[in-house]
């Protein structure tokens, strides 16, 4: 008999997959739980996993698109051990089990990975809070996972022994299990712990060998492959036997500190300074969502950007003369950000195509101004939206500013706070850019870029004079915003801004 391998479900919009690789072949063995095959979705690329030992018997080819359910492959000869007949047959397990502990049954609790968001197929499990064998308390902080978009915590739903079942740096779908919870005194006694460790673990060979022992999980897997390590020689500390990362990067450590020293009759050479040294790192999920949505950006969209230059002496006079009385009565500081928001939503009452976006066929148009503010946080660039900025006062943008920005910086924002947004606006000029083109925020349509403020000799009535200037720049998609509005966009931004008054006034 043979077990089939099926497309997994792995996101609410994602109706097909590409089955971008084959790792193991036809014919193949295969262990529980190891890699066979990478499929990519339009979002994400992702692993699938063999759901038990077994030979493998490929379906689907390389560069077939397939939807979610379709069969992908079988695994013949997928085998447990019956607990009554101990009769060998094929079965597929899940994870849910109860642990039998001095005669009382106590439930445990599989911890899964939540959906976080419509787009999001997986998250990498980035740190544990708490450590395997810890006890820990209702609602709880146990883990900080990452997605491409967003930092959170995954807490725990009920108080007991937290059992981890994920290795930190993992990449994990979303639904998966990466712990579970029991009882408080269930893993006081080593019987308990076996029974626990059985019952996760049901697949067995002949000898009661947990199904999962030398079996490395993905990640060690690969570090293994790529190092040329027998899984075999390795120490296991993973449930059941089980291979994880830690261990394979132990092997790996033990490997070339066991590489012997050949010695040589060579002249003595004088050190260096200056060595070369080069440092890999592993691109993180919001990084590579950044890169696919930067290049996808400039090769669907017909982007041009448009420059233009403004005198930011009102504006600084206007900051000098209020700013201490502004943040007494606000408790914030008087930045330019809120000036540039406000011009901007102002602007795109009159020119309200550089606040629309394209979806098909069609042009949507609003009538509200959701501003996203890109902000450059320790892992990424982000860009949260502030909501309605179109109604809000000075005051109340700077606050949503500082809040948004203090949120970005510690890794706490939401998807819903950076989700949406019809404009945006990017300030290269805290980091002394002088000009730049920036790339569209999609699917908006355009993006305003501030930058550095220099004195520089400006021709007023005939006399040079020195002034603060600024350059502005305004990336825009042709398709659906002409170079007339897209000028005169910026051209009314730059009038609201040298004359901050018009600001109050509405003219």
């Amino acid at each position: 008999m043979s077990l089939e391998i099926k497309v997994p479900t792995v996101g609410e919009s994602i109706t097909e997959v590409i089955l971008s690789k084959w790792i193991k072949k036809d014919g193949d063995a295969v262990e529980m739980d190891e890699v066979i095959a990478e499929l990519e979705s339009d979002k994400a690329t992702f692993e699938l996993t063999a759901e038990a030992a077994g030979t493998l018997k490929t379906i689907a080819n390389e560069g077939d698109t397939l939807a979610i359910g379709a069969l992908v492959c079988t695994i013949d000869g997928a085998t447990t051990i019956d607990s009554a007949s101990e009769a060998i047959k094929p079965v597929k397990y899940e994870a849910t089990v109860a642990v039998n502990v001095t005669e009382k049954t106590t439930s445990v609790l599989d911890v899964k990975i939540p959906a976080v968001g419509e787009s999001i197929t997986e998250v990498t499990l980035t740190r544990w809070i708490k450590k395997d064998g810890e006890a820990v308390e209702m609602d709880e902080a146990i883990a900080e996972l990452e997605s491409d978009k967003a930092t959170f915590e995954l807490p725990a739903e009920q108080a007991g022994i937290l059992k981890t079942l994920a290795n930190e740096g993992d990449t994990i779908a979303i639904g998966t299990i990466v712990a579970s919870i029991s009882g408080g005194t269930a893993s006081a006694q080593s019987p308990a712990k076996a029974e626990t460790v059985a019952a996760q673990n049901p697949v067995a060979t002949a000898n009661n060998v947990a199904y999962a022992d030398k079996t490395p999980s993905p990640a060690a897997a690969k570090i293994l492959a790529e190092k040329g390590i027998d899984a075999s020689t390795v120490s296991s500390t993973g449930v059941g036997g089980r291979i994880t990362k830690e261990d394979a990067l132990k092997a790996e450590a033990l490997k070339v500190a066991a590489k012997p020293v050949v010695a040589q009759a060579v002249a003595p050479v004088t050190a260096q300074s200056g060595e070369r040294v080069e440092r890999r790192e592993k691109m993180s999920p919001l990084r590579k969502t950044i890169a696919k949505r930067l290049v996808a950006v400039k090769n669907e969209t017909a982007m041009l950007t448009t420059f233009n230059e403004v005198n930011m002496a009102p504006v600084m006079e206007l900051r000098k003369k209020y700013k201490d009385q502004f943040k007494e009565k606000h408790g914030v500081g008087l930045g330019f950000m809120s000036f540039f928001t406000k011009a901007v939503t102002e602007a795109l009452k009159d020119f309200p195509a550089v606040g629309a976006r394209i979806e098909g066929e069609e042009f949507v148009y609003s009538n509200f101004a959701d501003i996203s503010i890109a902000v450059s946080a320790p892992k990424g660039l982000v860009v949260p939206v502030i909501r309605n900025a179109d109604a809000m006062s000075l005051a109340q943008i700077e606050k949503a500013v500082v809040a948004l920005a203090t949120k970005a910086r510690d890794s706490k924002l939401t998807i819903e706070e950076m989700t949406g947004g019809t404009f945006t606006i990017t300030n290269g000029g805290v980091f002394g850019s002088m000009m730049s083109t920036p790339i569209i925020n999609a699917p908006q349509s355009a993006i305003l870029g501030m930058h550095n403020i220099v004195e520089r000799p400006m021709a007023e009535n005939g006399q040079v004079v020195i002034r603060p200037m600024m350059y502005l720049a305004l990336s825009y998609d042709h398709r659906i915003i002409d170079g007339r509005e897209s000028v005169g966009f910026l051209v009314r931004v730059k009038q609201l801004l040298e004359d901050p008054s018009r600001l109050l006034l509405g003219v």
